[in-house]
């Protein structure tokens, strides 16, 4: 069984915002809702300073501390690692919020859910759309899920993740400057594990002990 995970090369990163773009259309999020960010930052004096960009989104720890606390199972982990929320037992009481290291958690509630992109205006023919391919629970938690559905849809029509774009995640595929890369952690010739070692790959806040499937190089 493969474990999907992810590698960021920092150095590429353009900070151009389009894994937010693409993550944001694939997934129909509304408003102030991002599974998919880019962090930037500066370290350093002028004229030595140098900027920082960290694009970040949900680790899909392998010990995933949102797993562990959530009290209905509505927070679970597949076999593959993808770390996923059943809307239809999570009872929205945020514990899952609070105990992710990583701040990647947003809870949908109604305020959020009659959001519009252009207010005032109604929602664009793209919200209702959405609304109907992708609907969020009111009271429930929301969160990146490696775009699943074309993971297993990739599979079952013989593609190979991380290598076809059409079983890869969005924000990968959209990346103009292929600074994210998906692949198996369990496979050691996989792209992914071979930039791991010989990269040196880094998880985020390695401290916490989550074990985090995604690694950044530089």
């Amino acid at each position: 069984m493969p474990r999907w995970g992810m590698v960021i090369d920092i150095k590429r990163c353009i900070a151009c915002w389009g894994c937010t773009i693409a993550c944001k259309e694939e997934h129909f999020l509304p408003p102030k809702v991002f599974w998919n960010r880019v962090l930037i930052g500066e370290t350093g004096k002028f004229p030595t300073s140098r900027k920082l960009i960290y694009p970040v989104l949900c680790n899909h720890c392998d010990d995933a501390a949102c797993v562990e606390v959530c009290p209905t199972n509505a927070t679970f982990q597949r076999e593959d690692g993808i770390v996923m929320v059943d809307y239809n037992k999570c009872a929205g009481c945020r514990a899952c919020i609070v105990s992710c290291p990583y701040q990647q958690r947003t809870y949908y509630d109604k305020n959020i859910k009659d959001a519009e992109y252009f207010p005032g205006q109604g929602k664009t023919e793209f919200e209702i759309i959405g609304e109907k391919l992708y609907p969020f629970q009111v009271g429930t938690v929301i969160k990146c899920n490696f775009c699943y559905e074309r993971v297993d849809q990739g599979i079952e029509n013989g593609l190979i993740p991380g290598i076809d774009d059409d079983a890869s995640p969005a924000c990968v595929v959209t990346c103009p400057v292929g600074a994210r890369i998906f692949g198996d952690l369990e496979d050691p010739e996989s792209t992914v594990s071979r930039l791991i070692m010989e990269k040196k790959g880094k998880q985020l806040r390695p401290e916490f002990g989550t074990d985090p499937a995604v690694y950044y190089i530089d």
